[in-house]
Order: structure tokens, then sequence, then C-alpha cells
């Protein structure tokens, strides 16, 4: 097996494995009761709201844990826009937008909230004065992703924070597909409000959280108990809490050596497919600007889901975008908003790398990628009409 979908979710860190198990069997108090084995669990959940928080530079009290990325993007928007009432009707956004993101956004511009998205370029960045041109009297939050889960682009955060703070609007972050793979620092970032979700390092599904910046008025996202600090309702999930954090703290440990690794062997993989398979193209930006982990390649005259499904047949699992998009027959709305044509929007493949991977599985896609490709081009009337064109010029 070649496991290559890491931005989708990933396999559980043996580390956080083993701090979650006492907490599926003998570890089972609730944490909000007053006697010694509560007290002791909420004891531990304030040691992992530490841990969480020291991985983005970040204060204990600032960490509030979620039951995933998506709810943390949705908390974060709704809880500013009901902090804001009426002064706050104008959100600004990226047009590629994580769904957890992207789909409220179209959703708030039914409710009776204006929503910008702000056009990227081939790489897919946004340009920090496009916010500065977008806002308004009434703009009372811009949410532009860190790194894309698609292609890998690092967004200019730091700058674009720049212009938030001189306007005196909140900046959000949707930072998933960054935390524990690069280094995220929220004051040098500059933004009040951050995102970042488990199983995306290491650790379980079901777990996330949001950073709410000392003095950020948000509103709660649910009601009906006071746990994080009344500002969460529901009782922790203890084992996911536990897990994050271990997955975190060995993810923080492990990334120097582990950027460096999977930077050689995406730059590997990039320039095995780009010497080997014609009629290619690499999506995203290039370098330090793009993930370590993240390959997104476009294949001409082929379906992307076609290729995938002969892909799995050989043993070798990866996608074709985001995990929560994958049951649409769209084309990428990332991918058209850099502006690709149909043809190489639905033809692209992503491979993310993780941990767990090695310089071997690199050489076996390799192996098996430019026989499939060829197999299915010859199948592909778009490529023999390109063939008898080039044959007949």
């Amino acid at each position: 097996m070649i496991y290559l979908d890491n931005a989708a979710t990933t396999p559980l860190h043996p580390k956080a494995k083993a701090a979650m198990l006492p907490y599926l069997t003998e570890i089972f108090a609730n944490p909000s009761s007053v006697y010694t084995p509560a007290r002791q669990v909420r004891k531990t959940i304030d040691e992992a709201r530490q841990i969480t928080a020291q991985a983005i530079s970040a204060n204990a009290a600032e960490v509030y844990f979620t039951a995933s990325g998506t709810e943390s993007d949705n908390w974060a928007i709704q809880g500013v826009l009901g902090a804001a009432g009426s002064k706050g009707k104008h959100i600004i956004t990226s047009a590629v937008e994580h769904p957890g993101i992207f789909h409220l956004c179209e959703y708030l511009q039914t409710s009776g909230h204006d929503v910008t998205f702000l056009p990227v370029d081939d790489q897919g960045f946004v340009n920090p004065q496009a916010v500065e041109d977008a806002i308004r009297p009434d703009t009372c939050l811009v949410s532009v992703m860190l790194a894309s889960n698609e292609v890998g682009t690092i967004q200019p955060i730091a700058e674009i924070s720049k212009i938030t703070r001189r306007h005196g609007i909140l900046l959000h972050t949707d930072a998933v597909q960054a935390v524990g793979h690069m280094p995220v620092h929220v004051d040098e970032l500059g933004v009040d409000l951050l995102t970042l979700s488990a199983h995306k390092f290491y650790g379980p599904k079901g777990i996330g959280a949001l950073y709410v910046r000392k003095g950020t008025t948000i509103a709660p996202l649910f009601y009906g108990g006071m746990q994080e600090r009344g500002r969460r309702a529901g009782t922790e999930n203890v084992i996911g809490i536990v897990g994050m954090a271990a997955a975190l703290q060995a993810a923080i440990e492990e990334m120097p050596a582990e950027q460096k690794r999977l930077t050689a062997l995406r730059d590997k993989l990039i320039n095995g497919i780009q010497s080997t398979i014609p009629h290619t193209k690499l999506n995203g930006a290039t370098g330090d600007r793009r993930l370590a982990g993240n390959v997104n390649i476009s294949f001409r005259f082929i379906e992307g889901e076609s290729l995938l499904l002969h892909l799995d047949m050989q043993g070798c699992y990866a996608s074709t975008g985001s995990a929560c998009s994958s049951g649409s027959l769209d084309p990428s709305h990332v991918l058209m908003a850099m502006g690709l044509t149909h043809e190489l929007a639905n033809g692209a493949i992503r491979f993310s790398l993780g941990r767990e991977n090695t310089e071997k599985d690199i050489d076996n896609l390799l192996a098996i990628l430019q026989p499939t490709v060829q197999k299915l081009r010859d199948l592909s009337p778009l490529y023999d009409d390109f063939m008898k064109e080039t044959i007949h010029v």
C-alpha cells in the first residue's frame, strides 16, 4: 500500500494512541464533576490546552477545544458576526478556501450578509492589496487560510494582518493544513482567530481547536453548559483532547527533520513526474512557499477520477482535492479560481505525503504512474486528436 492522502487524514501517531488508551478504559470521569477522579481529568485537559497553546505560541486561556476544524471555522466566522450584530455585515475571504469556510460564506450571502471572495493568481496567492481594497466601513472579519489543502500554497498572512490591524478588523486563518507541519506563531502571523484539527497531524478524528486572541469578542456557537469557559457547551471529548495534545507535541518535536525529509520527497516526486510524463502541470506555489508534503499535478487528456481508480487498483491511494468535496463531480473551485481550464482542473491529482512515506514509495508510484497515465491517454479521444494534430504539424 502506498498511502498518499495525508492532507485528507493521517494515521494515528503511536504516542497519541498510548496517551489515549487509559481514557478509553479506567479514566472516564466527567471533568465537570467535583470529586477527585474528575479533578484529575480536568487537570489533564488543562495540560493538553497548555501543550496546544505552546505549539502555536499562544496562551492557554486563548485555546478552545472543538469537535473539528470545520466547527472551529464556523464558530470563528459566525461567532464574530454574532458579536458584531448590525455593526458588521461584510466579510472578506478568498476564492480558494476550504469548503468549511467557502460554503459557509455562500450560505451567509443568503442570510443578509455581504461576502467578498478575493481572486487569486495562477499559483493560488491572495494579493494583500486586494484585501485592503475590499475593506468597507461595515467589514468585521477577514478570513484567509494559511496553507491550501489542495495545492499547498502558503498565504502571506503576516502581510494581510498588518492591513487588518491598521483598519481595526479581525483576522481569522484556517491553519488546519499548517499546524504540526510548519512553524505557526500567532503573534508573528498577527491573527485574531486560528483553526486547527488533530487528524491532520496524526491525532484522532473528531477533535479540533480554535485560538481566540485575548480581547476578541466572539459569541458562543453552542449553548447549554459552562464548558470551555462558557463559550463552547458540551462535555469535553477527553480522549480526543489527550490524543490531540500528544500528537501535536510529537509533531512539533519532529517538525524540523520531517519538513526537510518531506520536501526532498515532494521534489523527487514532482521532478519524476515532469521528467517522465509529458503534458502535465504543477498546480500551486514552488519552493518554501509550498507545504512540504503537497504535490498537485494536472494530467492533460485524462480524468483525475479515472486515474485515481486505476491507482487504487494498484494499491496507491491519493485524491483529486479536498476530501470534503470528494462527492462532487464539479471541477475544483480552487483550481478554477487559479485560472485552470476545465480539462486541467478535471485532470488534477493531489498526492500528499506524510511521516510514513519513504523514498521507496515515491519510486514505486513513479513506476506505476507513467504506464497508467499512458494507458488512459490511449483511450482518450482528446489525446488521439492531439497526437494527430501534432503529427500533421
